[in-house]
């Protein structure tokens, strides 16, 4: 992962047994739902929801990809560390990075990304407003 470690918001999720199998770890999918959670408080640190995104810009972020890397298992009751940070992106395409750890140990159980088309409510390719640009993109080198 690329991002300074200041770039990255921090979450913590307990494990609920819901979110285990019969094996007693948590089920994969699971994973995709905790980086969901990261990247709403990504948001939120960043001074904005997602939901005002849709509703006052008419833009949407769709996921178009989402890769996950399993390191280790998590377990019931285990408090998981989800620390989520914006990749590079552009106006049109948005990547966000994520580490998920074991919080008592600091042991690595996943790590992730995922990439979102910025689209209008049509779903057609649109660019994101240009008062996020500064959340997302690099300072221009004017």
């Amino acid at each position: 992962m690329n991002s300074k470690a200041s770039d990255f918001v921090d979450t913590l999720v307990t494990v609920r047994y819901a979110e285990t199998d019969q094996m007693g770890v948590v089920y994969y999918a699971n994973y995709l739902i905790w980086m969901e959670v990261g990247r709403a408080a990504w948001c939120h640190d960043r001074g904005f929801h997602y939901r005002d995104l849709e509703a006052q810009h008419n833009r949407m972020m769709l996921v178009a990809e989402a890769t996950c890397r399993y390191k280790a298992p998590a377990r019931y009751e285990d408090i998981v560390l989800i620390r989520t940070a914006a990749g590079p992106s552009s106006d049109k395409v948005i990547r966000f990075i994520y580490e998920i750890r074991n919080q008592s140990n600091g042991q690595l159980l996943a790590t992730g990304e995922t990439v979102h088309v910025v689209t209008d409510r049509d779903l057609r390719p649109s660019r994101l407003p240009e008062q996020f640009g500064k959340l997302f993109l690099p300072p221009s080198a004017d």
